[in-house]
């Protein structure tokens, strides 16, 4: 990904966007891909099942609702995200094993980190729209991150490609 946020999201008026009120954990702070969505809360058992189904250069988009009791995802599920080949997962709640995502060389952004681990009962929905900080989140937009914010939009931009 080499265009940066702000000159995409001039040259596309029509994207969403979401300000970096997300803090990076991952190895990288740059990523872009398609995206798929998660909505869950204080849950992670489907934040694995999906990563486990392979990612093939996409970004996870988990909407846990904003909480920051539990974590949905850490240092277990990072590994497993970058093995099975996603390029990046954002969380809109809170991440853990913060030493260990670091060193995962994905994107990973989280409001938080906190200790608690989530419950593991599979309660979500995988795939369906959702808004998050007023930007409309929809399975299959393409989604770029970066350190200015990031920005959805419906096709990937000329000459940007999945990855980071």
């Amino acid at each position: 990904m080499e265009a940066r946020t702000p000159d995409l999201s001039d040259l596309h008026p029509e994207g969403e966007t979401l300000p970096m009120v997300f803090k990076s954990f991952g190895g990288k702070t740059r990523f872009a891909g398609r995206v798929r969505t998660l909505k869950v809360f204080e849950d992670n058992a489907l934040v694995r099942r999906v990563l486990e189904e392979g990612g093939e250069g996409q970004v996870l988009f988990v909407d846990g609702g904003g909480s920051l009791r539990t974590a949905l995802l850490g240092g277990n599920l990072a590994r497993l995200a970058w093995e099975r080949g996603w390029a990046g997962v954002v969380v809109h709640g809170a991440v853990r094993d913060v030493e260990e995502l670091k060193d995962v060389p994905i994107g990973i952004l989280a409001l938080a980190a906190t200790p608690r681990k989530s419950a593991k009962e599979g309660k979500g929905e995988v795939d369906v729209p959702f808004k998050v900080l007023g930007a409309r989140v929809l399975p299959g937009n393409f989604l770029l991150a970066d350190e200015n914010g990031l920005l959805l939009l419906p096709e990937p931009p000329s000459g940007v490609q999945s990855g980071g």
